[in-house]
């Protein structure tokens, strides 16, 4: 189950196209007036990670590419290349992930955006933004998974055989924003729904799993049938 599942609420959080406050608003901040618009590169720390293909190696540091940004949120660790402790260093000079910073890709799967919750690997074509003081990341995140952002991008997009989104068109994208107690509060409603969903998302598993053990029980082998 995609963490996805809460954008039928985000799009009443956020004002409509040509709108300056959104259709639903938390009662306490009913008076503080229209969202401001905000250019991301002004109001973020926004890089990127490298482009060139360091040579892999059987064991090493991970190096992040968009295949490893999951739908839900998640990181796929299992399946990133390793590269050597100097490419690892050399990336890093210029786009080092630290927690709580978010990455999501910029060639071939556009988005999927990742809120960093461990360290210790490197990136190639993947965006990197760094909180500052007038955004908040654990609201951008959630933002960054609504389909106002996922129009911009294929606007942005438009013309490109390949799908890829530049560092440039990444700084210049322009969306409204709220004060930062009206982004913490949208970050702090959303963020427990997407843990309800992973919650449940286990529980459903965990029934796949015990329905599974339960029918290797209930019905008998080819080679049982056989005897």
């Amino acid at each position: 189950m995609s963490k996805k599942s809460n954008k039928g609420l985000m799009p009443q959080l956020l004002p409509a196209e040509g709108e300056t406050v959104p259709q639903l608003r938390f009662p306490e901040f009913l008076g503080m007036g229209k969202w401001e618009e905000k250019i991301l590169g002004c109001v973020s720390d926004v890089r990127d990670g490298t482009h060139d293909s360091p040579k892999f190696y059987r064991k090493g540091r991970l190096l992040i590419t968009s295949k490893n940004l999951l739908p839900n949120g998640e990181l796929d660790l299992v399946n990133a290349n390793l590269i050597s402790e100097q490419d690892y260093k050399q990336i890093n000079k210029r786009s080092k992930v630290d927690i709580g910073d978010i990455i999501f890709g910029m060639i071939g799967t556009i988005g999927n955006p990742v809120r960093v919750r461990t360290e210790g690997y490197a990136i190639k074509n993947v965006a990197l933004v760094k909180q500052k003081k007038e955004l908040l990341n654990s609201y951008l995140v959630q933002f960054l998974n609504s389909e106002y952002i996922a129009r911009e991008f294929s606007i942005l997009n438009s013309g490109n055989s390949q799908k890829f989104i530049s560092l440039g068109k990444i700084r210049s994208l322009s969306f409204p924003t709220p004060p930062i107690t009206e982004q913490q509060k949208i970050a702090d409603c959303l963020s427990s729904i997407d843990d309800l969903i992973t919650a449940q998302a286990k529980k459903i598993e965990l029934l796949k799993a015990h329905k599974k053990g339960l029918m290797q029980q209930l019905f008998p082998t080819a080679d049982e049938v056989e005897q």
